[in-house]
C-alpha cells in the first residue's frame, strides 16, 4: 500500500470535477517510455519457533527495515516510527501485519525487473541470517490466526481496521494474513487505457489461477486454491470487483472518475498524520463539505490518496495496477510481469488477447472471477469450457507479445524465458497451490510446518 512521507499542502486546490482525470490523463506515454513497476510482499517469520515479528521486538520488523541501510537504503518515517525505506530500487514498505512489501522502481525491461528483485531477495536473506529471521513467498499465512498477527504502526492502518469490520466479514484477514505480486503498467492514450484495463479485468481470473498459491488456512487446507483471492469476495464491496463499466462503449477516465466519487473515504493526509475520514464522500470533499475538514477543499495530492483506497481487480491511477495473483516465490515474482508486458505491451499481443475474450458477457465474467478462487483453471469459462482451456493460448500469446517486444540482455537474450514457470504450470495442469497441498497430503503427513522448510 502507498507510504506517504509529507503533507503536500502546496499542491493545487480541486475546484471542479473536471480536474480529477488529469492524473490518469498525464500518465499517457509514448510506447518507448512505457514502464515495468513490479510491487512484491512476502511474509516474515522467526525461524526458531516461526512466529510473526512484531515491529519492536529485537531482530523485528524495524530493526529488518534499518538493516538496509547497509545497502544504501534511507529510511522514511511517520510519527517517529520508520515505516518504510526509500532507495535506488523503489520503496521497501511494512504491510499490515508485518509483511515486507518492495514496491519496485520503473524499469524498462524485464531483465531489469528480475535483476532488482534478485538484489532485494539477496539483501533481505543476509539480513535475516543476522536476525534469525526468513520469509515465505505464499498468498496468505498458512498457520496463524489474526490474533497472533503483530499489527504495525501506520496511521492509515489503524483507520482501515477499524473500518473494515463494518463494511465486510474479511477485510482484516486481507490486511493481516495476505500477500500479493502487482505489475503497474503504461498506456499511450485514453484508448489504449481502454483496452489494456479491459484485457486487464477479463483475464484476470487466469493470473489468479496460475498463481494460485493460498490453500491453507490456520494449519489446514481450507478448500481453495486462492484463499487470498476468495478473501476480496467479501472485503468492501464499494471498492472491490470487476468494475462492469469497463466494459460499456465509451468508457474512459470520466467514467473511472464517477466509479472512485463513489467510493467512500479512508482518511485524509495532514501535517503527517491520517486524518479519520472512514466513510464520508469525495463529492462532500469537493464542496468543502467535509465534517472532519470543514470549510476545507481537496487538494490533488488527496484525490491521487483516495485513488489508490479502491480495490478492483485492476486499478487505475496514473497506470494499470494488475492486482489478481497470490504471493510466490522468485521465479513466479518475475513471471507476472512477464504475462502481462506480453499481453499488453505488443499490439498484435494485446489484440488477439482482446479476441480471445470479448465474446464474454459480464454475467460470465463475475461467474469466472468467483469460481477460480476455489476451482484454479477448472473454473468454467463463459460460453462453455474451463479456464485451463484457453490458458495456453493466453500464455502463447504473451510469449509472442515478449518476443516481438525483443528487449535483449547482455548475452543476447529477449525476455520470453520469463514466462516458462507459466507454460510449465499449463503444461502439468496443476497449479501451485495444488502442488502444496499433494505434498501436505503426501510427503509431509499432515504436517503443514514442513511449508517452512521449503525455499522460497
Amino acid at each position: 500500500m502507498s507510504t506517504r512521507q509529507v503533507s503536500n499542502r502546496n499542491d493545487p486546490v480541486i475546484e471542479h470535477v473536471s480536474q480529477l482525470a488529469e492524473p490518469m490523463a498525464k500518465g499517457e506515454k509514448p510506447a518507448e517510455r512505457w514502464r515495468i513497476g513490479t510491487e512484491h510482499e512476502k511474509l516474515v517469520y522467526d525461524r526458531k519457533d516461526h512466529h510473526a515479528p512484531s515491529y519492536d521486538e529485537p531482530g523485528g520488523i524495524r530493526d529488518l527495515l534499518l538493516s538496509l541501510k547497509e545497502f544504501g537504503w534511507e529510511p522514511v518515517e511517520e510519527g517517529g516510527k520508520v515505516i518504510a525505506m526509500s532507495g535506488p530500487d523503489g520503496a521497501v514498505s511494512l504491510e499490515p501485519a508485518g509483511q515486507l512489501e518492495l514496491s519496485g522502481a520503473p524499469l524498462e525491461n524485464l531483465h531489469q525487473t528480475c535483476a532488482e528483485t534478485g538484489r532485494h531477495l539477496e539483501q533481505v536473506k543476509a539480513i535475516g541470517e543476522r536476525t534469525g529471521t526468513s520469509f515465505l513467498g505464499l498468498g496468505m499465512w498458512p498457520d496463524k490466526t489474526r490474533a497472533e498477527l503483530p499489527i504495525m504502526p501506520k496511521g492509515r492502518y489503524e483507520i482501515m481496521l477499524r473500518h473494515m469490520p463494518r463494511v465486510g466479514s474479511m477485510g482484516l484477514d486481507m490486511m493481516l494474513r495476505t500477500c500479493t505480486i502487482q505489475v503497474n503498467l503504461d498506456y499511450a492514450s485514453e484508448a489504449d487505457m481502454a483496452q489494456k484495463f479491459r484485457v486487464g479485468l477479463a483475464l484476470q481470473p487466469l493470473a489468479t489461477a496460475l498463481f494460485a498459491n493460498s490453500p491453507f488456512t490456520e494449519g489446514k487446507p481450507n478448500g481453495f486454491l486462492s484463499y487470498r483471492s476468495h478473501i476480496w469476495s467479501d472485503t468492501d464491496p464499494h471498492r472491490t470487483g470487476m468494475l462492469p463499466f469497463v466494459f460499456d462503449e465509451g468508457f474512459g477516465y470520466e467514467r473511472y472518475v464517477d466509479y472512485m466519487l463513489d467510493v467512500p473515504m479512508y482518511f485524509v493526509f495532514r501535517d503527517g498524520k491520517y486524518i479519520d475520514a472512514s466513510g464520508l464522500s469525495f463529492r462532500d470533499f469537493l464542496k468543502g463539505e467535509l465534517s472532519v475538514l470543514p470549510g476545507e477543499k481537496p487538494l490533488m495530492s488527496d484525490w491521487v490518496d483516495h485513488l489508490s483506497t479502491a480495490f478492483p481487480e485492476v486499478r487505475l491511477k496514473s497506470f494499470l495496477e494488475m492486482r489478481g495473483a497470490d504471493g510466490g516465490p522468485w521465479n513466479r515474482i518475475c513471471a507476472l510481469p512477464a504475462l502481462w508486458v506480453g499481453l499488453l505491451y505488443d499490439q498484435t499481443a494485446l489484440d488477439a488477447a482482446w479476441d480471445l475474450v470479448k465474446g464474454w458477457d459480464m454475467e460470465g465474467r463475475e461467474a469466472l472471477r468467483n469460481a477460480v478462487p476455489k476451482l484454479g483453471l477448472d473454473a468454467p469459462l463463459p460460453g462453455g469450457g474451463k479456464l485451463r482451456d484457453i490458458a495456453a493460448e493466453a500464455v502463447a500469446i504473451a510469449r509472442s507479445g515478449l518476443s516481438a517486444r525483443n528487449r535483449l540482455n547482455a548475452a543476447g537474450d529477449n525476455e520470453t524465458s520469463y514466462i516458462a514457470p507459466l507454460e510449465e504450470i499449463v503444461a502439468s495442469g496443476k497449479v501451485p497451490a495444488q502442488r502444496l497441498l499433494d505434498k501436505y497430503n503426501g510427503e509431509w503427513g499432515g504436517d503443514l510446518s514442513r511449508i517452512y522448510e521449503e525455499r522460497f
